[in-house]
C-alpha cells in the first residue's frame, strides 16, 4: 500500500483524550442557565468551534423559553472550567506512536482541528510530542471560512502542506469530523466516540478503527 501524501489530524478526542472534558465543560454552563444538556446533545457539540457550539447551547436555551445568555456571557461561565480540565488531558491511544512513525517516514503532517490557537497551545503544552506536527489550521485560522462538518479546515490544511486532499489520510473521532474529511475528498480513518451512533457516521467510510494503533502497519 502506498504511502499518503501527508496525515490530516483532528485533536480532540482523536490525538488527546479532550471530548469528555469538553463535554463536561459545555454541561456545567448550559445548566448554570438553566438548560442541562442530554447525551445526544452533547454529541452534537463534538469536533466542533466553540463559537458554533455556543451558539448551539444559546438555540437549545432559547428553544426552552430560558433567558439567553449572550455568548459572552455563555463562554464567560465555561472557559474557566474547560482550561481547568483540559489541561490533564491524556494521550489517546496509539497516538504518540503514529505521529513518531510519520516523523520516521517523512510523512508530511497537519492538524486540522476545530480548536482555537489559544486551546490548542493550552492542551498540547503537557504533550512536547505534539511538537512534531508543526502546521496547524485552528478554528480561529483566519483563513479558514467554515468550520466542520464543512470540508473547508482539512482543504487548507493540504493546501498549506502543497498536497491533495485525495492523496492524503485524514484521522477522527467525530460525526461532523468525519463528514468534513470525507467531504474534502481524503481517505478517512475513523475513532469513532465510544458513546456516539454509527449512523452518524457516513456510511461511505470503511475505515473504522479501534485506536490509533491500528494504523501503524499501514505504514511499514
Amino acid at each position: 500500500m502506498a504511502h499518503p501524501a501527508a496525515c490530516l489530524f483532528d485533536l480532540d478526542g482523536l490525538l488527546l483524550d479532550t471530548e469528555p472534558l469538553h463535554a463536561q465543560a459545555w454541561q456545567q454552563a448550559a445548566h448554570h442557565f438553566g438548560r442541562p444538556l442530554a447525551d445526544p446533545e452533547l454529541m452534537q457539540l463534538r469536533g466542533r468551534r466553540r463559537l458554533d457550539c455556543a451558539e448551539q447551547v444559546r438555540e437549545w436555551i432559547r428553544a426552552s423559553q430560558l433567558l439567553v445568555p449572550s455568548v459572552d456571557e455563555l463562554l464567560a461561565i465555561r472557559q474557566p472550567i474547560a482550561e481547568a480540565l483540559l489541561i490533564q488531558a491524556p494521550p489517546m491511544a496509539g497516538a504518540q506512536a503514529l505521529i513518531r512513525r510519520c516523523l520516521e517516514l517523512g510523512l508530511p503532517m497537519a492538524l486540522a482541528t476545530s480548536s482555537s490557537k489559544e486551546a490548542v497551545n493550552l492542551k498540547a503544552k503537557p504533550h512536547p510530542w505534539l511538537a512534531a506536527i508543526e502546521e496547524r489550521v485552528h478554528g480561529d485560522d483566519p483563513e479558514l471560512r467554515r468550520g466542520k462538518p464543512h470540508p473547508d479546515v482539512f482543504q487548507l490544511a493540504a493546501k498549506r502542506l502543497g498536497v491533495n486532499c485525495k492523496d492524503s489520510w485524514a484521522f477522527e473521532d467525530s460525526p461532523a469530523g468525519a463528514h468534513a474529511a470525507l467531504a474534502a475528498g481524503c481517505r478517512v480513518f475513523v475513532v469513532p466516540a465510544p458513546d456516539a451512533d454509527p449512523v452518524l457516521y457516513p456510511a461511505q467510510i470503511t475505515d473504522r478503527i479501534s485506536s490509533l494503533d491500528q494504523v501503524l502497519p499501514l505504514l511499514n
